[in-house]
């Protein structure tokens, strides 16, 4: 459902600025500490000292599944555990693009267009 609705959003880019793509996005947004590669070893990170999560092997150290909602959530800077680094932006602070309505099981949430594709991204090059 939700690429029926993506498919939807992107018919009508027409009338719209055309989003970002999700690598355009990550390169632009991640790539500095997590890597080009996404395997956490970007320059900005050595630079300040800290180890980035390698976001290639989110879903292989998560059972096999990808943990979207968490990712998402990270990446927002909505939900965080007391011991994550300071050293990430809440990127929800800033834009992150028009917003869309993603349906699942029937309710319609709210997301900015540029955290789903970065998501939908960084999904896609689990290994």
């Amino acid at each position: 459902m939700r690429t029926i609705i993506l498919l939807a959003i992107c018919a009508l880019g027409a009338c719209v600025e055309e989003p970002q793509d999700g690598r355009a996005a990550y390169l632009d947004n991640c790539a500095s500490c997590h890597g080009p590669d996404a395997t956490g070893d970007g320059p900005a990170a050595r630079a300040i000292g800290v180890v980035a999560p390698d976001l290639a092997g989110l879903a292989a150290r998560n059972g096999g599944t990808f943990p979207r909602d968490q990712v998402m959530s990270i990446i927002d800077g909505l939900s965080r555990d007391p011991h994550f680094s300071t050293a990430m932006p809440e990127f929800g602070a800033g834009d992150l693009g028009e917003v869309v309505i993603v349906e699942e099981d029937g309710l319609g949430t709210p997301v900015p267009m540029t955290l789903l594709l970065l998501t939908d991204y960084l999904e896609s090059i689990q290994r």
